[in-house]
Parts: C-alpha cells; structure tokens; sequence
C-alpha cells in the first residue's frame, strides 16, 4: 500500500474521530450527562495519546471557520493553544508553523516535510511562531506557562538540534518573552524561567547556599565534605546558552540587562589559570566573549578601575561576604561551592592572589582594553585609576584640586595592584594614553605644583614626570596645543625641581629643556599652522572609530553591529563633520545582504537618515545598486535596496523632483519594461537548469524510473494548491535572461510611491509612460506567474488616480492630467482584467481602481469650497474666470490679443 495514502488515511481518520467524539462531549443537543462525561473523558485521552505533530496538522483544519460547529471549535482551539505545553511541544510548533507558512516553502517537497532543521525559516514565519510561544492563552496562568516552555527553549539554545533552531530559540526568547515588559521584567514568570537559570548558573543569589538543594536524600550530611552548589555540566550549559541567547540576534538592551550583573564572574573565568583545553574551551572561552561584548556594548572607562579591585575575585557577591566560590576540580573542571561551611577554613576556600597571579591577570586585563575600548576610553581609564592611586598614595594639594584620603586605610594589596596596572598600561601602549594630553598634562600639573623638593625620594612625583616623558615624546605632541596656563605652571614647577639637591632633579632639568625645544624637533608645519581640533570633533571621531570597528569586525556578534550601527546614526542626526559620506555609503551596501533581518532593517533606517542631507547622493547609490547592471547582487539584495529606495523616496517628500526624480523613473521604467536582459544571468540560468537535468538522469536511473516522494501525505486540495505555488514561484525567475518578476513588481511599487509622493515632481512625460506600461502589463502579461506583476500595475493606476485627486482638493495645478481617451482606455483594460484575470486579488484591486475612477470623474467637475479674503469662495471651479473641467481664461485671451496685434475671439478648452 502506498505509504502517501496511509498517512493521509490515519490523517482524516483522526479528524473524524475529533469531530465524532467532540460532538459527543460537547454537543449542545446530547442530553445524558453520563454519556457526555464519558465521551468527555475519551475526548482528552485521544488528544493526549495522539502524536503532536499529527494533532498539530489535524487540528490546524479542523479550526478554520467553518469547518466544525462553533462549539466545538472552541474546544478544538483550547487544545490547539495547549498544544506548547507538552513534552515536545514548543519543537512540533515551531517545525509545524515553518512547515505551513506561506514564506517558508517554495516547493512541494519542502512544504510537504517538517523543517527539522531550520530550512526556509522566514522572518514572517518566525513572528508567527514567536507570537504562539511568547505569550500564554487566557486560560493557563503565566506561571504554569512558561514552566512548560522554558526547558524546551533552553535546550534549543544548545544548539544540539541546527543553528537555525538555536537562533529561532533565541529570538523567542530574547524578543519574545524576555523583550517584554510583562513577562521580561525581573519578577515576572518569564524571567523567572528563562533569564533566573542562565544567571543562577553561573552567579547564584543571595541566600542560595541556605536554600534546600533538593536532592539530597541522605539523611546524614557529611560536614567535612565541600558542599557543591553549581555543578561543572551545570555551569557550562549555562555559560553555552547564555551565549547562544546573547550573539544570536542583535538586542544589546537585553544583552546589558543579563551580562551587567556577571562581569565579575566572567572575568574570574576567563582568566582561570592551568586550564586544560576542554576547560578553555567549554568555560574561559564563552566567558571572555561575553565580557567582550558587554564591554563593547557598555564602553565605560570605570570598568577597568572595577576590574583592577577584584582583580583576584574568585566568587560572592563582595569582598566581605562570600557566600560561594569557584573552585578547581583538578585542571578539567570548575564548580561552585558553599563557602560558608565552618569546615572550608578561617580564610576561605581558596587562598588570596598571589604575585604570580597578578602578573598573568594584568597582560589579560590589557587584552581586553586593547580588543574592546577605544584610544580614548583607554586614556580616560588611565586617568581614572591613576587618580585613585593617587588618593591612596599621597594628599594632593594644589591650586583647583584636593583629593580627600579616604578614612579608613586602603589595602596595601590594592595599592600595589594598581600601580602594577599603571606601569603596564605606560609600557604597552604609551600612545593611546596620549590620545588626551589635555587631561592628563592637568593632572601631571597639580602633581608638580604640590611636590616637595625637600623629599629625597617621591614616588608620585617620579610618576608625574614619566606622564610627562611619555606625552612629550609621543610623534604628534606640539606645545603650542597646550592650555598656556598648564603649560606655565609645568615649566614652573620642573625648573624649581630641578634646582633641588634631589635624585629627580637630573630628569626635571632633562624634561625642562625637553618641553622648552619640543616643537623644533619634529618638521610639522603644516600640522603646527592648522586649527586644533574641537572637543566635538574629537569625541565624534571616536565614536565613528568606534563604530566603523564595531560594524566591519569579522567577530562583532549581532549586538555589536547593531550598537555600532546606533553610533552611526546619532552622528547623521547630529550632522557631524566627521562622517565620510562615501565611505558609508559603501559600508551600507556592503552590509545590506546581511543575513539577520534586523540589522539590514537598522541599515535601511540609516539610508534615510543620510537622505534627509545627502539626497542625490543616496538616491543614486540605492538606484545603481537596485539596477544591478553589473549583475552582481542576489534577489534578496537587489529587494531590500528596493525597499530602501521606497522609504527614502517617501522621506524626500515634495523635495523629489527635478532631474533626479526623472532619472529615478525612467531607471524603474526600465527595470519594469519587459525588453530587459540580463545575459550573466542568463548564462547562469542555461548552466543551472543543465546541471538539474543531469541529476535527475542520474536519479531516475538509480531509481530505475521515477523519483519516489517520501515527504508526508497532504490532502488533495492542499497537494493542487501547493504545485500551482511551485509554478508561480518558479516562474518568477524568468528564464532567457529576462528580468525577475518580482523586481519588475517591485520597480513599479517604487514608482507607485514617487507618484503618490510628489507626482507634480515627476512630470507628464513620465507619468504618461508609467501608465502606459501599466496597461501593457494588464493587457499582454496574463500568465499565472506575473500576478504580483499585475497588482503592481493596478495599485500605480489607483495610486495615480488618487494622485490626481487630492491634488485637485488641494488646488494645485499640476500642469497635466487625465484625458478623456486615456480615462476610456484604461477603463476599457480594467474591466476585461476584473472579468477575466485569474489571480484573486488582481481582480479586486482592478475593481477598486475603476470605483476609484468613476468617483473621480464625477467629483472633478463639482465646485470647490475655499476661503477667501472676502469669506467662503463658492465659484464655479473654484473662481469666477474658470468652470471645473472647462477653462475659460480671459486674461490668457488679453495676452494673446495684445502678442497678435489683432482681435481673437475667447476659446473654450476641456483639460483634464
């Protein structure tokens, strides 16, 4: 027996036997309550013991209105809204809906399977499915819900089931659930159950180690023994699907919100010494990315002072409190453990840092500053440890600054920390510390102007003037950009020092003459005559840096291009000086064709922005690339620069006119026109098409014959609709190197939207083209395929037509308009097309335009009512010298008699 026909025989059989039973229990007309309780009982043991992604197909039918008595849909869509909560629920969902959606199958085949594994997983289908998980039915508590559906959510996230499920998983987490208020926030039942796993994981709370662990079922617990509170696997999966949930869709305010409370865990474990490599790899890896990512999205400078304070932070939640710790197990692996257990020890279950371990954690600490922070951030870091140092060293007194000694004495430990941290920040990269001299030369003053000559050995004044070489000597530095007063006061203080019976006198005198004949040694006169840049033109240069590396990073992860796609548009809307125009403009194109639905969305928001000042400039980049006439860019590429045109088209408003809104129509004219070719395409096409003609052979000679179908059964209606998708989606692709249908379609919505944008900035010539080409369209394209074609060319008439319309109610005179034998030809095309046409919404839309057509006709000719100097105008035609439809202009009949020099008798002309 065909096993096709078997599936869809069980199929059928088990929506009748829902409709038998459920008619039985729920019918209004059963009349023994006996019987309905038993039908009700057998009703809920055939929805639970049946398959869910057959109840799923089943019930999917048995909804759609009309199919089964109002009653029982009602109990049907109970059971449908339920499914989620199974076992495998949320997987069937989500495998169904991408299964089913319109978006997501292109073929009969895929259409007919599961997509198991994320295939043809559109953005449409995704908002579906994230819609049906996200939030629970009005009759499951959220409680209840999202309990079910956590755990299934989580374990997608470990990626065990394709990277296209992990990422599906993450958006429902992350904008779904975790994205809203309702069920996001702390406190809610959503964070609950998805965020509280992840962080607990990893971070446990307050009070945990109190908390009953609830396996434990010895009753004798041995106190001698560490009591384990995060398990090695435990932690690890949680690390994995934080990550996961983190860099699989760009949602940096979720991002902050998780990764802020976990900054000092992230960084014990990265940094965790004699690591082995699975170690490294399931635990000190993910951990430093996702530090890296919050400190690229959080570019705060007073990280660095954080870190530098816990540089040997091992566990808790503060220095005074470690209620937990991580501990070694070996060199393989790394658990969580109670630190309040008398048996641990007086000091704590691990011992402090050591000085070996101060020198492997500051390289590392580097490390991050130089992959995450800008020059600048660094230099602001700098300074704002070198001055908490400062407090903890000595009392600066000077002439606008006191810095107050804390009351209590500071950890000599911290101390030496931080001034290790500072040598090594001076040693590595002097040159970005110098990014700020301003800054920094401040400080390096008020150090100068308070030192004591008499002190034979100052360290902090030994500091101040290594600051002070190392600003000096860095290529670049020029005197004359120096506040003169700082300047002074420098000079000043380096020569009293270096009159002084000191040991720094030597290196005063030394950097005394330095700065004195610092501008001579390096040749810049150009650099030197120029203006210094503003501190506006400074900042903004560092966030473009900033951004520019945040975006083209082969590792920013979707967060991080978005963030720096943030910068880039705060610098537009602030018309910063600093953008390079051309620069972005490649960038965006270049970044378009991202795969992520978001980001190119962010890019098209971007096109817009920069149109808003750069018009011409981005109207041709969008144009050239949408026509693609070096056939170069995919469908999907060429689309969303059409769509990005589209909207900057709607942006530039009535300013769309003139010759760069002629060339734009006349390029989408052509674009839409059927004489189009494309013969890389077309070779490309002949090269394709010969190479599935050589699988199938080899195919069907395996087979001996035909191909068998092994994906599932579909009901015969359902099977007919999906080969005449197949065909219409194949034929959109035109073959011989024609132009797709769908950028035909698309060019024509483009000019759908100028015309109904600024149709007087267009002008007659291209109007009258465009409608033209639209009737062609309507008169010789009728193939099932080129339907969304059609809809294209009715909705320009329509749009056209309105057009018209409100520039009459708004009394603008747009120099042309509708003729009569024009109105009888278009009206003649859309009624054949509104009788005959075999696409659906072709023919309603085309019934809409003649509606549309013959409201116009009929309203163009009643007068107008407008105000006037002399109260409310109701003239005919809105004056006294002119009819509505007929012109009768007497001062054009004046001019003319005194042009002619002879008398000419009034005209009556009909205009459009």
């Amino acid at each position: 027996m065909d096993p096709n026909a078997s599936e869809k025989n069980a199929r059928q059989k088990l929506m009748q036997s829902l409709m038998d039973i459920g008619t039985k229990a729920y019918s209004p007309e059963a009349a023994e309550s006996s019987s309905r309780a038993e039908a009700g009982r057998e009703y809920e043991d055939l929805i639970q013991r049946t398959k869910t992604f057959n109840l799923l197909a089943a019930l999917n039918v048995l909804v759609r209105p009309g199919y089964v008595p109002p009653w029982l849909r009602t109990k049907l869509m109970e059971a449908l809204t339920l499914i989620p909560l199974r076992e495998d629920g949320v997987r069937a969902t989500m495998e169904f809906v991408f299964a089913v959606h319109p978006s997501s199958t292109v073929k009969v085949s895929e259409a007919a399977v599961p997509q198991k594994k994320g295939a043809n997983i559109t953005h449409e289908a995704l908002n579906m499915a994230s819609n049906l998980l996200s939030a629970p039915p009005a009759s499951v508590s959220p409680e209840k819900w999202y309990s079910s559906i956590a755990p299934q959510l989580l374990v997608l996230l470990d990626g065990a089931e394709g990277p296209e499920l992990m990422k599906t998983a993450a958006y429902i987490i992350g904008f779904g659930v975790l994205g809203r208020k309702a069920s996001g926030a702390p406190g809610t039942a959503g964070w609950k159950y998805l965020a509280e796993p992840l962080l607990y994981g990893i971070k446990p709370p307050p009070g945990f180690a109190k908390s009953p662990s609830g396996d434990d079922t010895d009753e004798i617990i041995d106190l001698s023994k560490e009591k384990v509170l995060v398990k090695y696997d435990e932690l690890v999966t949680a690390l994995r699907r934080l990550h996961s949930l983190v860099v699989s869709h760009p949602n940096p305010g979720l991002c902050k919100r998780l990764l802020s409370p976990l900054l000092l865990p992230f960084w014990a474990l990265s940094t965790w010494k004699d690591a082995s490599p699975s170690l490294t790899e399931e635990v000190r890896k993910p951990a430093a990315e996702l530090l890296k990512v919050h400190s690229k999205l959080v570019p705060s400078p007073s990280l660095i002072p954080f870190l530098v304070q816990n540089l040997g932070y091992t566990g808790g939640h503060n220095k005074k409190n470690q209620e937990w710790v991580y501990k070694a197990i070996g060199q393989d692996q790394i658990c969580i453990i109670d630190a309040t257990q008398p048996s641990i020890g007086r000091n704590g279950p691990v011992p402090q840092i050591t000085l070996e371990d101060i020198d492997a954690k500051i390289p590392k600490l580097l490390d991050l500053l130089t992959s995450t922070f800008s020059d600048a951030d660094i230099s602001a870091a700098f300074i704002e440890l070198l001055k908490r140092w400062l407090e903890s060293a000595r009392n600066l007194k000077g002439n606008s600054i006191l810095i107050k000694r804390e009351e209590e004495e500071r950890d000599p430990l911290g101390q030496f920390i931080e001034i290790k941290t500072l040598q090594a920040m001076m040693e590595r990269f002097p040159e970005k510390l110098a990014t700020q001299p301003k800054h920094i030369l401040d400080l390096v003053s008020q150090i100068l102007a308070g030192s004591d000559e008499s002190t034979d050995e100052d360290e902090v004044t030994g500091v101040a003037l290594s600051l002070l070489n190392m600003i000096v000597t860095v290529p670049g530095f020029q005197k004359s950009r120096v506040n003169p007063e700082t300047l002074s006061l420098i000079e000043t203080s380096l020569d009293r020092l270096s009159k002084a019976d000191t040991d720094i006198a030597k290196t005063a005198n030394n950097l005394r003459l330095l700065l004195l004949y610092r501008d001579e040694l390096d040749d810049q006169p150009s650099s030197a005559s120029g203006p210094a840049p503003t501190d506006r033109q400074i900042e903004d240069r560092k966030t473009y840096s900033l951004a520019i590396s945040y975006i083209t990073a082969t590792d920013s992860p979707p967060p991080v291009r978005s963030e720096g796609l943030s910068l880039i548009s705060s610098l537009i809307t602030s018309q910063s000086p600093v953008l390079d125009i051309p620069g972005i403009l490649v960038l965006l194109s270049s970044l378009i064709s991202d795969s992520d639905e978001y980001i190119y969305l962010r890019i098209i928001k971007l096109y817009t922005q920069l149109a808003t000042h750069h018009p011409r400039a981005v109207t041709t980049e969008l144009l050239d690339h949408f026509f693609d006439k070096k056939e170069t860019r995919t469908l999907d590429a060429r689309l969303r620069f059409a769509e990005a045109l589209g909207q900057v088209i709607e942006r530039l408003g009535q300013t769309f006119t003139g010759p760069l809104a002629e060339t734009v129509a006349e390029t989408l004219l052509s674009i839409a026109g059927r004489r189009a070719h494309r013969p890389k395409t077309e070779a490309h096409q002949i090269k394709e098409e010969q190479l599935q003609q050589k699988k199938n052979k080899e195919a069907a000679e395996m087979w001996g014959g035909s191909v068998p179908d092994f994906s599932d059964p579909l009901p015969e209606d359902e099977k007919i609709k999906n080969e005449i998708l197949e065909k219409i989606v194949e034929g959109w692709e035109s073959k011989r190197g024609e132009e797709d249908i769908r950028i035909r379609a698309s060019a024509l919505s483009i000019l759908s939207t100028g015309i109904e944008t600024n149709i007087a900035g267009l002008g007659p010539m291209v109007v009258n083209k465009a409608v033209d080409l639209c009737v062609s369209v309507l008169s010789l394209e009728p193939e099932p395929e080129k339907g969304i074609l059609r809809r294209a060319a009715v909705y320009l008439v329509l749009t056209f037509v309105k057009a018209l319309d409100n520039a009459r109610k708004e009394g603008r005179n747009l120099g042309f308009g509708f003729g009569a034998k024009a109105q009888k030809d278009v009206g003649r095309t859309l009624r054949y097309v509104a009788d005959t046409d075999n696409d659906g919404l072709v023919v309603q839309h085309a019934r809409d335009v003649l509606e549309s057509l013959e409201n116009w006709q009929v309203t163009r000719f009643l007068p107008e009512v407008r105000e006037s100097s002399q109260g409310l105008d109701f003239g005919v035609g809105g004056g006294l010298n002119k009819l509505a439809g007929l012109e009768v202009d007497l001062e054009r009949v004046a001019l003319q008699r005194e042009e002619d020099g002879k008398p000419s008798k009034p005209r009556i002309e009909e205009i459009a």
